[in-house]
């Protein structure tokens, strides 16, 4: 009855391992730790909140620390069943403990990112029980473009990828466990992961570890063992997960349908319902971007996988690489960040593939990977010169964030040179490249991008004013988010627009926070008899410069960008 309860058997076909680690071997560890926290974790404060996702959820982590309510999902005060609770959870705890700054905003994607890292290095220990396959593995699933992009925005994909990369790395623990008793913590970790998943961001967190883990087990003919140990993870995800299920049920009775049928059924859907409508082929060149600055590698690491695919190990990651990968294409629906969960086993390919080139001293993909890199950075150079020439990207004020872009693509240049000169001993280079990117690049932005996508540092600066004023008055979410969140205020009145509170907002008991251009007028003189009016406005079309024209004209008026800010004094009635 227990014969298809067996761990995987080790290739014969295994690369080698070293038997005595060297120095960097010795070194990687720390290298990591020490990269993570000059790349990824003291630049979180180095720019403002980007509109709308790091806005929005930084407005809604801070919402439940001031209202208490870690049940259901609020935005500004407003219904927001987008996504469930779980994610939101550890958006407030950042800011309950670090404070309610950019650092705690941020430092549930950066953890959340931290700690995939550490999976990446673990499981790569346990497929090949080689240091250096491990510390590669761990650096190049850090050094994914997208990967490390995201790591410093507050938003729920990191910690989305979190989940399902412990659900797949729990799932190969419990296949290679040679005991019952860790195969029962594995498979119990695997319920733990799914339930926070589906807290987090929705079904999906179940369907994507079943959608690897079935056609892997039928294929091993361990049908049984699934069959036996599945009900673990079930009943475990069960647990964790019901008493939020069920409090969100009693005081919020309309959150589940919503949350299905708009975040699931249309967001897959195809049709005129579809959101974020893309064609199927969407992720394909996404992929190679996604993958810088190693996406020269990716066709060598998926053709070896294809030619090991008789490798238990080989089969799995390519499974969890290629499943996912299919699923997010065939869907509608299709955002960039939805692909994240399919890198962690890229990247365990790829780093078993540099170790056979290390160990072969086989040069020619590292070297072109290098080449191709440093083409792209000399190209970005010579467009930011034409740039600056024709059309003044950065004005004279600015010529400190210019030096800083020409770091960041000199940086990339002389790294990705230094592999490509060196193959053998500076493979990994290019992960420095990427680094000082992430770390130096979002404080380089222009002005003219700073002004209009991070809207809270304006705000900041007229933080006192708008603080005084009685009522909160904007034509923008995303302004609206960051004035609600700096003010640590979520009642802004909403000037024409909905957006994607229009669920929220349809409630009877929200009229007063929204109002339209010809309803301002009685609005306005209502709202000043009772003090002082503060208003964020941001300017892209004709019609939003006809909102900006109907406000009063007393009071003080200031301008950045595409931002305006009125503070409109009280008038008796």
């Amino acid at each position: 009855m227990t014969s298809d309860i067996r761990p995987l058997r080790p290739s014969t076909r295994s690369l080698p391992t070293l038997a005595t680690p060297s120095l960097a071997q010795r070194m990687a560890i720390p290298g990591l730790v020490l990269a993570f926290v000059l790349f990824y974790l003291l630049p979180l404060m180095n720019h403002g909140l980007w509109i709308p996702d790091e806005t929005r959820y930084a407005q809604i982590g801070q919402e439940i620390l001031l209202s208490d309510n870690w049940v259901g999902p609020h935005f500004m005060g407003i219904r927001y069943f987008e996504k469930p609770i779980g994610g939101y959870w550890l958006l407030a705890l950042g800011q309950a403990i670090f404070g309610e700054n950019l650092f705690g905003v941020r430092i549930a994607s950066a953890l959340s990112t931290g700690i995939s890292i550490c999976l990446a290095y673990l499981i790569a220990r346990r497929l090949w029980n080689n240091p250096r396959i491990s510390a590669s593995a761990a650096l190049l699933y850090m050094s994914f473009g997208l990967i490390a992009g995201q790591a410093g925005y507050a938003n729920l994909d990191p910690q989305f990828t979190l989940w399902v990369n412990l659900s797949l790395v729990a799932v190969w623990f419990a296949i290679d466990s040679h005991s019952t008793r860790a195969r029962l913590l594995s498979w119990a970790l695997l319920g733990v992961a799914c339930a926070m998943g589906l807290m987090t961001k929705g079904f999906l967190a179940l369907l994507l570890p079943v959608l690897v883990t079935l056609p892997f087990m039928l294929w091993q003919r361990r049908f049984g063992e699934l069959l036996r140990y599945g009900p673990v993870a079930i009943l475990v995800a069960v647990a964790v997960s019901l008493p939020w299920v069920l409090a969100v049920q009693v005081r919020e009775p309309d959150f589940w349908r919503f949350f299905f049928w708009h975040e699931h059924i249309r967001r897959f859907a195809a049709g005129a319902d579809a959101q974020h409508a893309r064609p199927w082929w969407f992720y394909l060149p996404l992929l190679f971007a996604a993958s810088l600055p190693w996406a020269v590698l990716l066709p060598s690491a998926l053709l070896r996988a294809w030619r090991e695919r008789r490798v238990p190990k080989m089969a799995f990651l390519g499974l969890w690489f290629l499943l996912p990968l299919a699923f997010f294409s065939a869907s509608s629906g299709k955002l960039p960040t939805y692909i994240m969960p399919c890198l962690l086993p890229l990247a365990l390919l790829m780093a078993c593939s540099i170790n056979g080139w290390l160990h072969n001293q086989d040069t020619r993909v590292l070297r072109l990977n290098g080449a191709v890199n440093t083409l792209l950075a000399a190209v970005a150079l010579v467009a930011l010169v034409y740039l600056q020439a024709t059309r003044q990207l950065y004005q004279h004020v600015e010529m400190y964030s210019l030096l800083l872009v020409c770091v960041v693509l000199t940086s990339w240049l002389i790294a990705n040179a230094l592999q490509a000169m060196r193959p053998l001993a500076l493979w990994a280079m290019p992960a420095l490249g990427i680094g000082m990117l992430v770390a130096l690049l979002p404080a380089a932005m222009p002005a003219s991008i700073v002004n209009s996508k991070m809207p809270d540092t304006f705000i900041a600066e007229h933080q006192q004013a708008l603080g005084q004023t009685h009522t909160l008055l904007s034509n923008d979410l995303g302004a609206a988010s960051a004035l609600a969140w700096r003010l640590r205020r979520p009642e802004v009145v909403l000037f024409n627009t909905v957006g994607e509170l229009k669920y929220g907002l349809s409630d009877p008991a929200m009229a007063a926070r929204k109002v339209s251009l010809d309803d301002l007028g009685p609005w306005m003189a209502e709202a000043r008899s009772k003090g002082s009016v503060g208003v964020v406005l941001r300017i892209n079309s004709q019609d939003e410069v006809q909102e900006a024209q109907a406000m009063p004209k007393e009071g003080e008026h200031f301008r950045r960008g595409n931002l305006e800010i009125f503070i409109i004094p009280q008038r008796q009635p």
